[in-house]
This record gives C-alpha cells, structure tokens and sequence, in this order.
C-alpha cells in the first residue's frame, strides 16, 4: 500500500460487523458539507435548526435537524465549529437544495453560505472505529477525543468523535489529500478497509438516522429518534416546524420509532415501504438508512409504527415480502404515549 488512491481500490467486498468492530478505516464520500461564515452565523442557524447552535463549543459536534413548516425533516445534520466557521455535514445528494433553501432566508443575517466539501482541508473524510482503532489513531495524535460528540482541531486535520458503536469509539477524521497520501499506508495494513456503505452500516448499528433524498420530509424528528440522541433542543426557540415538533414531544401524538433490523434481500432501500402482516393494506412503515451488511443482505434503520416493532413480523414491499430480523437497538426507544 503506497497511496491513498490504492486505500480506495480496495474497496470490493462490504465488510461485515464483526470486521467493522475489530477494526476498520473508510472513505466516506456520500456526504456533503455546507459551510457559514460571518459574525452572525451561530444566531441565524438557530432560528433554522431543531438544536442550539448559539451555545456549540470549538470542542463538540452536535446532531441538528432542519424541518419544514410542518415539521417534517427536509435534512440533516452533523455540525461543529471551528474559529469563525459553522459547518453543516448532511447527505450529498441533498446538499445543493438545502444550501439553497437556507440561503433563501438568510435576509440581513451577517452570514455567507459555501460549499465546503472539496475545500483543501476537508478534501478526504475517513471513518475510523473499532477496537484497534485507538492504538492506530495515537500514531498521528497525543491525544483523542474523550468522549462521543467530542472534537479535536489537529494540524492533520479534524477528528470528531461520533456514536460509539460495537463498544468501541468510532470517528471521522476529515484531512487534505496530502494527509490522506500520508496516513493511507499505515491505516490500510492495520485497519480492514472499506467504502461509504462500511461507514454507513456503523451509522445503522449505532442508531444514528440519516435524511437523504429519498426519505425527506417523511419524518419529524422523533420518529427517527433524533431527541434520544440529542438533537432536538426543547428549550430553545423557534424554528420551522418547532410547533409541531413540541407538539409531538408534549401531546404523546407520536407513536411511531426507528429501529434496527436486518434484511435478507440486496435489493432493500431508504425509501422503500415496509407492511405488518397484521395489517397488510397499508405500510406500516419506511426504510430510512441501508447498507450492505457483509452477509449478503442489508441491515437497515427502518422508522415504524410502535405497534409493528413489538408484534415483529413485518415484510418488504408487501405484507407477503421479505421477513425484516429486528434486531437490538443500542439505546431504550422511549415511546411517545404520555
């Protein structure tokens, strides 16, 4: 291994979750990043997003989504912030619309939008987890991230750590193509190497839901459990969809979470139907993330009906489709029926 474009030749065969927690690096190239600058950054985000960008630290990363007026994710995020500079991480193939859309209501606000996902300092995004991934990681860094959502600003770049997953730390550590020339070896002939649909697959295990095209404005943010894992702020103040969002919060309306399964059939999507066999007329659900899982089907995060999880027997496409295997989630799935 002598470049980081043999690192990416590597990629062929989708590892498995035994593969990812023991040890793993990937590129990650299906998400976009969206940059604000100006002094008035932090105070226009917050009257965007469902979490508090006024209070974000340079040492933290913070889940947020962005809704429409009726409450209905149309992305979302992973952002941190770095001297001047917020930075918004969300899925490729939305990134144009919504940087577009955000820019719409910028008005007077002292900010300016950008694309920063090729930018020099963020021109390769590696995900880097599992058990051997700390002692491999202290090679380039005295120190690393303590703790999950935890940031450190490095002259090799950025690492952030995100969900821990498989009971080992998991991290993106976003680096110039020179950096990535550097440490491309010495990752490759300690790490199992794998692609996007790797990194994708610890984002499923970890519980982490993601909007892209295919499922946006399908879910507020609780259904796909975005206020479990810290990204809805009820104390703060307004933003679109906010009203509905705290209805659903307060009012026990919502009966309806994401959860972990696994899936016998290649051809399994985000966006695709699922039905109870319960009640076969109608989905009771939607794939919301998938990833090859190493095994020759998927594994998914599949948002449902609350009923559907407990009686488990749901079906791809039709209620006479592929079994969905539920399997455990990483964290309690509070239900919403106060």
């Amino acid at each position: 291994m002598s470049s980081w474009n043999e690192l990416l030749a590597q990629q062929g065969t989708p590892l498995s979750t035994t593969q990812l927690a023991a040890g793993f690096v990937a590129p990650i190239t299906d998400l976009g990043l969206i940059a604000l600058d100006g002094e008035e950054s932090a105070s226009f985000l917050h009257t965007q997003l469902t979490n508090d960008v006024e209070h974000l630290g340079l040492g933290e990363a913070r889940l947020a989504g962005y809704c429409s007026p009726k409450g209905r994710l149309l992305a979302s995020f992973l952002m941190w912030r770095s001297a001047s500079t917020i930075f918004l991480q969300l899925a490729r193939d939305i990134q144009p619309a919504v940087q577009k859309r955000l820019a719409m209501f910028v008005l007077r606000a002292k900010t300016k939008l950008s694309d920063a996902t090729e930018l020099p300092g963020n021109a390769v995004v590696l995900g880097v987890g599992g058990s051997q991934a700390d002692a491999v990681l202290h090679k380039w860094f005295d120190s690393l991230p303590a703790k999950p959502f935890a940031k450190l600003d490095h002259p090799l770049g950025t690492l952030i750590r995100v969900a821990d997953v498989f009971g080992a730390p998991r991290y993106q550590w976003l680096m110039s193509a020179d950096t990535a020339q550097t440490v491309a070896p010495e990752l490759a002939a300690q790490l199992n190497v794998g692609g996007s649909d790797a990194w994708q697959l610890t984002e499923i295990h970890a519980g982490i839901a993601h909007i892209s095209k295919a499922t946006q404005e399908q879910f507020v943010p609780q259904m796909i459990n975005y206020e479990l894992l810290g990204g809805v702020n009820f104390k703060k103040g307004c933003y679109p969809g906010q009203e509905i969002v705290a209805r659903s919060q307060y009012l026990g309306k919502l009966k309806r979470r994401t959860t972990l399964v696994s899936i016998p059939d290649l051809t399994a999507a985000a966006g695709m139907e699922v039905f109870a066999t319960a009640d076969p007329e109608q989905p009771c659900g939607m794939i919301v993330n998938a990833a090859a899982n190493g095994q020759g089907g998927i594994d998914a995060l599949v948002e449902m009906k609350l009923a559907a999880i407990e009686a488990a027997s749901v079906r791809l496409g039709s209620a006479q489709g592929t079994a969905l295997n539920f399997l455990a989630m990483p964290y309690v799935l509070e239900p919403l029926d106060l």
